[in-house]
Formats: C-alpha cells, structure tokens, sequence
C-alpha cells in the first residue's frame, strides 16, 4: 500500500519529469522531498500523528475527555453520527456549563456522497407559556426572571434529538454510545483549573435556585484543578437513557423528577410538554462564497440565513487584498453585520409559527442593495439602518443566547461530517439542577423577548416573530456549518458565544479562504464583532492594531475591547486528502484523530 500511494504521488507530478531531462539532481531532490511527504501521510492513515494530519477521521470538542470519547467511537467503527451522540453525553458529565442533556441544539450533517441534512433539537417553550409572562403587574420586565431558576427553563431537547440522529443515521448499537458517559458520571473525572474557576464563581447561584439538599457540584471548599467529580444520580439517568432511550428521559423517572423540581420552583413544564416534544429534521441553507458551497442551519436558527447574507455581501469586494482586519476590511464586514443583524430583528423565528422570508433575505439583488448606501469613507450610523422592506414585520425585541454555549465538529473514516452546537443558553443555564437525576435545566425561556423594546442581557434586538407561545422554538444565533469545494469536503466549523456565533464563524471561513490562513490559524486570530445596536465595533484586544482602531474612529466608528469572543472548534480537509484541526486555544477545547 506503501509503495502505491508514493507512486500516485509521484505520478501526479508531471514536472518532474522535465526535470529529469534537464537536471538530474534537481530531480532527486524533487524525488526525495516527494517520497517524504508520501511517508507522512502512510503514517496518518495507519493512526500516527504527524502534526496534527490525519487521514480516518477527526473530533473536535470543547473538552479532551470528551474528544477522547468521540475519536474511541470512530476507532471502533461507528461514523459521525454515532461519535456525535457520544460526545454530546459525554460533554453533559464532563462540561456541565454547556454540554446537556437538560438543553437543545442544531446539528448539520453532510454524509460522504454529498447528502445534506439538519436536526433542530431546540428547546420549545411549555403548554403554559405565555407572551407576557415576565412581566410584572406594571408591564415592566421582572429582572432575572427569564434568566435563573425554574421559570426559564424551556422544554429539553437534546435527548430526542440524538435519539433521531442515531435512528436515521446510527451504525453501532445506542447502549454502546451512551456508556462512555455513564461511566465518566460513575467514576468521575479530573476537573480543568478552568472549569474550578467556573464551578466556584456559581456557586452561590447553586445554592441561591435549588433546594437545600440539592447539592450538585457544591462542595464546602473550593474546587480545584484535577479534582475529581463524580455524578451518581446523573449516571442513573444516563442508564435509564441507555435502557429506554427516549423514555428513559421524557417519561417515567426521570419525567417524575423534572415535573416534581418545577412544582417545587414553580416552573411550567409538566408531563404532556415532555412527552410531546419532538426534534424536527429540516432541510439545511446552502449558499455560495466565491466558488465554495455553504451548508448551515436553517431557522429557528438565524446562523444559516445570517451567515450566508454576511458572505454573499462582502463577496463583491476583495478582501483578500484589503488584509486581515485592516481599516478597508474591518469597515466591509461591520458594514455588512449592521444591515444583516438589522434584517434579523424582524425577520427570524420559528418557521412553523411565523413565515420566515428565508429566499427573500437571500435573494442577490437584495442583498446588493443593502450595501448600496456604504461608503468607505465614513459610517452608516445604526439608527439609519433599517430592516428590508418585504414581509411582515414587527415590534423590535431582544433575542439571544448566552455565550456559554458549545460546539463540536466530527468527520469519520468514509468522509461524513457532523457539525453540532448545543446549549443550556447562560453558563450552567437555570442554574436548577433536577433533584434525583442530576442534570442541570436550561434557560432558553430567556431567548424569546420579554418585552418589545426591553434590551436584553447581550443588547440584541429581534421582532414579533420571537415573541413566546406555547410550543414554539426561541430564535437562535448557533450556526454549525459545513463547506464544500469542487463537490467535496471542506471545512466543518461552528462556535459558542451568543450573538457572536454568527460573525465568529463568518470571520472563521473569511480567514480560510481569503486570507489563506491555516484551520489553527484561523480559529486562533482575533475577532471582531457587530450588531446593528449598540453601535459599537467589539473586539479582542489583538484583532486590530489600535492605529486602524484611531483611523477607523475619525469615520465615526465606536469600539470596545472586550474579552474572549467565542470558542471556535473547526476541521479542514487539505487538497492532499488529510484532515487538521483549529480546537479553540481560548478553552480546554482539544481536536483528537487517527
């Protein structure tokens, strides 16, 4: 086998042998270098790491337990999928703040023929539900209501939605999926010094939204890093999931449990919300960007519809010659964000509650039309800047999620790609954890507006579309995606981070393509964001140079420095058929293959 991919290789340089006419010894040269490269990628395809290349397959997590989970899947010949479920359990026991079984998600899936698919496993808001809920008698907005405890929890999905997943497109057994997580909630694992930071900072929220005895990752001194933590009663019901799959979550036992925690928080959700939740496959976006297919998450996502706009938009100009963050492509991608985001806040929700406008927001004349009044040589202001003129549109209301949010990209030996990002929305979401199963609830509630007009936690703005009903899916910013080039496999990419998600995994792809930038490089550089209001340029302190920062300000740009902006875990495949990594550095994010 050796012997026959150096050949190929060989035999795919033609120049050598004009080399060998003319120069002998440049033709060795040429030769030995050949032979080298050929060796590397032998040693992928039998497991070895030869920096970060690999050839049978890829996962990339927010965390190295769980990362280790995916890729032991694939070793034992499941595909995406499958690695795909295990890692979401996985992530439940050993990234509680995010990873879940108690919240929702998005996945994307491109099978190796080129097949596409989407799961919506988004949370749904309880039977008794209702617009006005988080206001008080006044019509004034109850503060953290919507956020922490027990009223802010949205039906759960992520249970149903893997048990979908797998159904369609499962090969191993499902017992043999959810185990691994089972026995890390068993046995217990080595905490990050990241996540005893984390787990020390909520505590008094844990203590503050549950019930005396409820003392799930409560300890009376501090966490720190390589503690063990142990999930007894999470284990138990990852068992009953194992045994019963779906029933062992939306009924019986673990159903008892949920039901009996809202009655003691006076939450919503009752026994009939969880056994009629049900995840909805969809039909997945597909856009063009300069010659590479687009594959992303459709509403209730606004990822998908968003991101292809920022893409289409910015096409027209050459931002490989502006430079990566320069004053000219700072202001293309901040322009193209203020009109995009705007678009969003009244246009995007639940498709089954609201007619989304998706080909109409999509359409090429109109979004070349958007970025009509864009000059360089000063700013839009934002409240020039309105939604398109098309459809119905709404009272402007806050939309959002916590930045807290996870993603996971997967690719197996045959070339099926898994893109997945899940959420409990806020950090450790309800803070709630769900006596006697051990699981923390979400807070999604929070990412339907409480009141038109009311800035949110993250100053996002959205529409009528958004507002709460019983039964409808909260609008979302998560955005996995999938690119293609010349038919075939590209990139698998997607973040946490809120109303970042969207720019975070634009600017991800923008670094690739027109940048030239390598997957590690890429996810590593600095990020910028925008959306339409505040009208405020975020940005990590290294995304641009603070000359561009004055230069940019004298065209009436404002900015702010701020933090960490997403956690970006993304999978490349090369033109020489080997798949590499960008596991964020800004986490304890890890990318494992073989």
């Amino acid at each position: 086998m050796q012997l026959a991919v150096i050949f190929e290789r060989i035999q795919t340089n033609m120049l050598m042998h004009i080399f060998y006419t003319s120069n002998k010894i440049l033709y060795a040269f040429f030769l030995f270098i050949t032979v080298l490269q050929t060796s590397s990628c032998v040693k992928g395809q039998l497991g070895e790491n030869v920096d970060g290349e690999y050839h049978n397959g890829m996962v990339v997590t927010a965390h190295p337990v769980a990362s280790k989970v995916g890729l032991e899947i694939l070793k034992k010949g499941g595909n995406a999928v499958d690695a795909a479920v295990a890692v979401q359990f996985a992530l439940a026991v050993v990234y509680p703040n995010a990873g879940n079984i108690g919240g929702g998600g998005f996945m994307v899936y491109r099978a190796a023929d080129g097949a596409t698919d989407a799961l919506d496993f988004r949370e749904t808001a309880p039977a008794n539900a209702s617009k006005d809920m988080y206001l008080d008698a006044q019509g004034n907005v109850i503060s953290d209501l919507s956020i922490y405890g027990h009223l802010s929890a949205g039906v759960p999905g992520t249970v149903d939605g893997m048990v979908q997943a797998h159904k369609k497109y499962g090969k191993l057994k499902w017992a043999d999926l959810v185990t691994p997580a089972i026995e890390l909630a068993k046995n217990g694992f080595k905490i990050t010094a990241m996540q005893a930071r984390e787990m020390n900072k909520h505590k008094s929220d844990f203590v503050k939204y549950n019930h005396p005895s409820n003392t799930y990752l409560i300890k009376n001194e501090e966490w720190k890093a390589d503690d063990i933590l142990k999930q007894e009663d999470l284990a138990t019901t990852l068992e009953l999931i194992r045994d019963k799959g779906r029933a062992g979550f939306y009924e019986g036992t673990t159903a008892d449990n949920i039901v009996g925690e809202m009655q003691y928080g006076k939450g919503l959700i009752n026994k009939d919300d969880l056994r009629n939740y049900k995840a909805v496959w969809r039909r997945p976006l597909e856009g063009g960007y300069r010659g590479y297919k687009v594959i992303s998450m459709p509403p209730p996502s606004s990822g998908g519809v968003c991101l292809l706009q920022l893409l289409k938009m910015v096409e027209p100009y050459d931002v490989k010659n502006a430079g990566w963050n320069t004053e000219r492509s700072v202001q293309i991608m901040t322009e193209a964000e203020r009109r995009v985001y705007a678009d969003r806040s009244a246009y995007l929700g639940d498709p089954d509650y609201f007619p989304v406008p998706v080909k109409m927001l999509l359409d090429p004349v109109y979004l070349n039309k958007r970025m009509n009044d864009f000059s360089f040589e000063k700013a839009t202001p934002s409240s020039k800047i309105k939604p398109g003129e098309f459809g119905p549109v709404a009272p402007v209301f806050n939309t959002k999620e916590s930045e807290q949010t996870t993603h996971f990209s997967i690719v197996d030996i045959e070339g099926n790609a898994v893109s997945i990002t899940t959420t409990l929305n806020n950090s450790y979401g309800s803070h709630v954890f769900v006596q006697g199963s051990g699981f923390l609830l979400n807070d999604e509630m929070d990412d339907f507006s409480a009141k038109p007009g009311v800035p949110n936690l993250y100053g996002v703005t959205g529409g009528e579309a958004n507002a709460i009903q019983p039964g409808k899916r909260m609008l979302s910013s998560m955005t996995p995606t999938i690119v293609e080039y010349k038919g075939k496999l590209f990139m698998v990419v997607g973040t946490p981070g809120g109303s970042t998600i969207i720019t975070t995994v634009f600017q991800t792809i923008v670094n690739v393509i027109d940048h030239d930038m390598s997957m590690q490089d890429a996810v590593d550089a600095g990020r910028v964001h925008f959306q339409w209001f505040p009208d405020t340029i975020q940005y990590e302190k290294k995304a641009i140079d603070s000359v561009v920062v004055e230069k940019l300000k004298t065209k009436g740009y404002n900015f702010k420095v701020r933090t960490a902006i997403g956690r970006t875990d993304a999978i490349l495949k090369t033109r020489w058929g080997y798949y590499t990594s960008g596991a964020d550095k800004r986490g304890d994010d890890a990318a494992l293959g073989w």
